[in-house]
């Protein structure tokens, strides 16, 4: 492998911070010069074929001074992209005699709900997955003793068919992992790199398809990301950058860049979490800490419960169908609605909308690269919700007349509606969609809409979310300051963050709970030793306890906080009760409890961020009437004369009623009739939804 310096000790004060995200579209860069009391944005295209060029294209365009930066914080697509398209390295397996199907077995879901027909591909081909004679049963006891010699010879196998990463997953390895570490042992002596994971060292609970397909996903991305990491380290090394580079987890904590590929299946879903981060950090800092997030991009919109200003945060994601990753995430929801979603009448004769997308090339009709499938952007469009001349399009691009031609032809025709009609219809239907989204991470985990606000965000989010709350009788919308760049946001905010799970798995009435006891306290010392060893400037740290547990014979987990890591086992009983009831308004007292799993999440809180700078205060006008850019006729439930406004000139004290639309940089918002805006110190525009329309 490769050898890199090791970078400086960063100064306990950053002064000078950015956070990079790279999206699949747009690279997005927020850098925070405390200094000069300044902020530098910037959106550049993001580089597929390397990320790396992307990133320090973005610190160009923002004309950083790549070697004064004391931190730099990245959120990236890597290891997302690579499980999601099936770009992955080849890996191989090593696992207990008669388990080697384990992870094409699964459980006993199917990918469609209705038919017999379904379509499943390991991440680990089955000549890729190799026994070996050795057994531990559940108890931790060792039946059968690993066999060295068959290992010798599964790994030289497997080295000569080329695979370049490896996993050990035995039988129970979290109950007594002593024969991965000794055939790791071996393993390190023999395989040609360091890209090895065992299963118990990444996740330490029973379920082996879901701590197999783990590992295996780990395994299988480690190499790609080691690789960018260590090219992207050299090139800003290379431009005077003298420090570790910050990588965004999943669950909305950071790594140092030295150790994340080590645990590389942690970094899935890094884009979203810093999204969700930034709500949270934004969310205390205006007051209203419950939020329900609301991310709509070009293709697909991520929704996310934030309480108290903390993220849900669940160990159960199912990436995509029999792709479950046990590590602790930031818990988003997807759907295929985006504004590049495509709208089209089905063979039923019904307005469908998504979940194909035009994408960002040729895009939507009115971005004039050639497209000519109507979409949802095009319907806002028509509306008079976006203004033609901000669009990309160029010259020569089809006019708002041969869009509205198309939606007639298309969808207008078939339905019986005229252009504008079917637009609105387009439109409806899609907040329908991402209300349900909505739905998915409250109602239906028994929580209350109606408690939260919707924080807005994306480059499409702030144009739809007025709509979604009313459906769902949500009383505000927050649109941050910069929603196009929030996922960037993030990475400046976040905190270090490490989550530990260890499982226990036995009836309450049998627990140990000393041994419950003891195990909070190996997880927060290990989390407080982690942290140390990062060498950034922290204000405090925060221990989040809980425990996963279900009912006897159930399938399921419940997530139960603790106030405390010194638990009774009739506080625990009380506590599942309550949290069951609450989930699903069921007493069942008649059936026993089980503890599945001990969990602790230890965070390193980091110096506050000014968010009031993200808008220039020299650039704000003294009246709401000077900020007026203009007017034009937008559609609600007839069109409405609705003035423009441009959010760099509003003044903080601004009062925006209903309809108005306020434009900028990154995204467009929507104020529509009977509701009201306001800023708050900084910058925010809250929304308060009224009644009628």
């Amino acid at each position: 492998m490769p050898q890199v310096s090791t970078p400086a000790t960063p100064p306990q004060t950053q002064s000078q911070v950015a956070g990079i995200d790279v999206g699949g579209t747009f690279t997005d860069l927020v850098l925070f010069d405390a200094v000069h009391g300044t902020v530098r944005l910037a959106k550049v295209p993001t580089t597929l074929d390397n990320q790396a060029t992307g990133v320090l294209n973005a610190l160009d365009a923002a004309e950083a001074d790549i070697a004064a930066l004391d931190l730099i914080v990245h959120g990236t697509t890597t290891t997302t992209n690579a499980v999601l398209e099936r770009n992955l390295c080849r890996t191989g397996l090593i696992t207990t005699q008669g388990f080697r199907d384990v992870l094409e077995l699964g459980r006993r879901t199917r990918p469609q709900a209705y038919g017999m027909k379904g379509e499943f591909r390991p991440i680990i081909p089955r000549d890729l997955r190799l026994e070996v004679p050795e057994r531990t049963d559940a108890g931790g006891n060792v039946l059968t003793r690993l066999d060295e010699d068959a290992l010798h010879a599964a790994l030289k196998t497997l080295i000569d068919k080329d695979c370049e990463s490896l996993v050990i997953h035995f039988l129970h390895a979290y109950a007594n992992p002593v024969h991965e570490l000794r055939a790791a042992a071996i393993a390190k002596n023999i395989w040609p790199n360091g890209n090895i994971t065992m299963g118990h060292a990444l996740l330490s609970e029973s379920r082996e398809f879901e701590r197999g397909v783990t590992a295996a996903v780990n395994a299988s991305v480690q190499p790609l990301l080691r690789r960018y990491i260590e090219r992207l380290s050299e090139q800003l090394a290379a431009r005077g950058y003298r420090y570790d580079v910050l990588v965004m987890n999943g669950n909305g904590g950071m790594v140092s860049a030295r150790h994340v590929a080590a645990e590389a299946a942690k970094t899935v879903m890094s884009g979203p979490a810093s999204g969700v981060m930034a709500a949270a950090y934004t969310g205390r800092r205006a007051g209203i800490p419950n939020l329900i997030t609301y991310d709509m991009g070009g293709t697909s919109t991520d929704v996310a419960l934030i309480r108290n200003a903390e993220p849900a945060v669940s160990n159960e994601i199912e990436i995509e169908y029999a792709m479950p990753i046990h590590v602790p995430m930031v818990d988003v929801r997807t759907v295929g609605a985006g504004g590049g979603s495509i709208a089209r009448i089905t063979a039923a004769g019904l307005l469908q909308v998504g979940p194909d997308s035009a994408g960002a090339n040729p895009g939507p009709i009115c971005y004039g690269r050639g497209g000519t499938q109507p979409t949802i952007s095009d319907a806002n469009l028509l509306l008079g919700r976006l203004n033609p001349g901000r669009l990309n399009s160029v010259p020569g691009g089809m006019s708002i007349g041969d869009i509205a031609a198309i939606f007639e032809e298309k969808l207008g025709s078939p339905l019986g509606l005229d252009a504008i009609s079917a637009a609105s219809a387009v439109l409806r239907i899609a907040n329908a969609r991402m209300a349900d989204a909505v739905r998915m991470v409250s109602v239906s985990l028994g929580e209350d809409p109606r408690d939260f606000a919707l924080f807005a965000f994306g480059g499409a989010g702030p144009l739809h979310a007025t709509a979604i709350a009313r459906e769902l009788g949500i009383p505000k919308v927050l649109a941050p300051s910069r929603p196009g760049i929030t996922n960037a946001l993030g990475c400046v905010v976040a905190d270090l963050r490490h989550d530990f799970v260890n499982t226990v798995n036995r009836p309450l009435s049998v627990v140990d709970i000393d041994a419950v006891h003891t195990l909070f306290a190996s997880q927060s010392a290990e989390g407080r030793q982690l942290i140390g060893n990062e060498a950034l400037a922290i204000q405090e740290l925060q221990e989040i306890h809980s425990v996963d547990m279900q009912f006897i014979g159930q399938t399921h987990l419940l997530r139960v906080p603790l106030p405390n890591p010194t638990p009774g086992l009739d506080e625990l009983q009380t506590r599942f009760e309550e949290a069951y009831f609450q989930r699903f308004h069921v007493e069942l007292p008649e059936i026993r409890a089980s503890l599945v799993n001990v969990n602790t999440s230890v965070i390193g809180r980091r110096a506050e961020i000014d968010l009031s700078l993200l808008i220039d205060p020299a650039g704000r006008k003294d009246t709401l009437a000077e900020a007026q850019t203009g007017s034009r006729s937008v559609w609600f439930d007839g069109w409405r004369d609705t003035p423009i406004y441009w959010r760099d000139f509003l003044p903080l004290d601004a009062t925006i009623p209903g309809p108005a639309i306020i434009e900028q940089m990154d995204t467009t918002i929507l104020i529509e009739p009977c509701d009201t805006a306001v800023q708050d110190h900084d910058g925010n525009i809250i929304i308060t939804i009224g009644e009628g329309l």
